[in-house]
């Protein structure tokens, strides 16, 4: 796999991803170096002069007052690392500690921050290596960065803490470093600060959901569209001149989608003509590229404000190009907290009008013809029933999810830290947003070809047709009642890796 560039131009989002999640390999470039060793000869400078400088020669935080003597100042560092490595709760995902540390080593790099050459690489290896710190849930507020995460990071680096090794065992961090022939560091001036001062977990978690987000809403796309049509939905609302009349880019792309999913349908067709009194569909059709579309433009959103995280250097304090080093505040999370907790709101809106289609193809007296709960022989079967309450437990944890987390600022550090933006909160519960809508829409996407296929003889768009046939391959069609845990989690995988979704978009023809 082709190793990613770590130097003075940002990461891409994509670059995030393939070395978070797929695995692929850093390399330090020699510009990055070269600006590590220049910021570091002025830390070096300031680090032998009498005067006080914060993350040099004092405390931290509140204790930032108390001047540390040149002998002490190791363990200043060391101190520092151990004592806000006090993360609690479950590990957090390998990805998301990968994409913590990258995202720190990035920064590091940049010549802003005053470590050493020798401790960039030392990361460097660590994540080559495949070795990932054990970091936990609890313990980040999102201010003055991803404190107890990036601590975990760091304590790692020194030989100390625990980790998950290539192989995902649980081991020593001095065990695991020897057996990847890694030495441990011993921190210097100022580098402790550096390693953990830092919005890297709050923007990995970012990244890695918009990626995770932009293939869910493609496949809402696509799981509305197999709705509408099942449901003898028209498809006229999607026209491209109803959509111009209110130019939300996101809107008119879902609109697009769904015209061309939906593109030669035979179901479509059979109820368009002059006989059809049907004047109107039900909002949770008719408006899916309204709701789908506003959560594109929030997610576009999202976007741009990790590009321009992506593009920061977040420490405190910072080397500066003339040797200031300044204490700031670019360490606050509030620009993404905001954004987490604004996706959020947009997935449990997805799902919350995912659940309102399903449930509609369930009900006899909405279904237009399909039998009640798309059972086999109902009363005796009840089909989809249960299906559609698991989903629907879903959507109500997801409403809870949408409750922001960055409104709930909680004072730390002798009131120093008097306003945090509680980010890493935010993008904790975006994750198991996204999860949720992945169930959501799984439920939606086994419902709807069912109805399909209880359509018959008329056949689906080519579209929706090539989406029912991969689900085929893994869930059987209709019948009498089944397993059916067992068909949410295959077609949950199957829209998680994009299965379903790409065999729709090849088919797929622009009406």
């Amino acid at each position: 796999m082709r190793a990613v560039a770590i130097g003075l131009t940002p990461l891409s989002r994509e670059e995030v991803v393939a070395v978070a999640r797929e695995g692929a390999p850093v390399e330090l470039t020699t510009e990055a170096l070269k600006a590590v060793t220049t910021a570091r000869a002025h830390v070096d400078a300031l680090a032998a002069s009498e005067r006080p400088v914060y993350g040099v020669s004092t405390g931290f935080g509140a204790l930032a007052v108390k001047y540390i003597p040149d002998e002490r100042r190791a363990a200043l560092q060391r101190s520092l690392v151990r004592s806000h490595a006090a993360g609690a709760g479950p590990e957090v995902e390998r990805e998301v500690v990968r994409a913590l540390t990258l995202l720190r080593l990035r920064t590091l790099t940049t010549g802003h921050t005053g470590v050493r050459p020798t401790t960039v690489r030392a990361m460097a290896d660590l994540l080559n290596a495949g070795i990932a710190p054990v970091v936990h849930e609890y313990g980040s507020l999102g201010c003055s960065g991803d404190l107890a995460p990036l601590s975990s990071i760091a304590l790692a680096l020194t030989g100390e803490g625990e980790v998950r090794d290539g192989h995902g065992r649980l081991r020593p961090a001095a065990e695991a470093l020897a057996d990847a022939g890694l030495e441990p560091i011993e921190l210097g001036e100022k580098e402790g600060l550096a390693l953990i001062n830092g919005t890297d977990g709050m923007l990995g978690m970012l990244v890695l959901a918009l990626a995770d987000l932009r293939r869910l809403l493609d496949t809402a796309d696509l799981t509305a569209a197999m709705s509408v049509e099942s449901l003898l939905g028209t498809d006229r609302v999607f026209a491209e001149d109803l959509q111009q009349l209110r130019p939300h880019p996101g809107q008119a792309e879902s609109a697009r989608r769904m015209r061309r999913f939906l593109a030669g349908s035979e179901i479509v067709a059979s109820h368009r003509g002059p006989d059809c009194t049907r004047v109107q569909d039900a909002y949770s059709l008719r408006c899916a590229p309204q709701v789908h579309g506003a959560a594109r433009d929030t997610m576009a959103h999202a976007e741009t404000v990790a590009d321009r995280e992506l593009a920061a250097v977040v420490d405190n304090p910072v080397v500066l190009a003339d040797g200031r080093v300044e204490s700031n505040g670019n360490f606050h999370g509030a620009p993404l907290a905001y954004v987490l907790d604004f996706l959020a709101i947009a997935v449990a809106d997805v799902a919350s009008m995912a659940e309102r289609r399903t449930d509609r193809l369930l009900d006899v007296a909405r279904s237009h013809g399909l039998p009640p709960f798309l059972a086999d022989d109902p009363g005796v079967d009840s089909g989809h029933m249960i299906a559609h309450y698991t989903q629907a437990s879903v959507v109500a944890e997801l409403k809870r999810l949408a409750v922001p987390a960055s409104v709930d600022s909680i004072p730390t550090s002798a009131m120093q830290e008097d306003h945090v933006s509680m980010g890493w909160a935010a993008a904790r519960k975006l994750r198991r947003a996204i999860d949720g809508l992945t169930t959501v829409l799984a439920v939606e996407l086994l419902t709807a070809a069912r109805a399909l296929d209880l359509r018959a003889p008329l056949a689906p768009a080519p579209a929706t047709a090539a989406a029912l046939a991969e689900l085929r391959r893994h869930v059987p069609g209709p019948g009498p009642d089944r397993h059916l845990a067992p068909e949410l989690a295959e077609a949950g995988e199957l829209i998680r890796s994009g299965t379903a979704l790409r065999a729709a978009e090849t088919c797929g023809e622009e009406s």
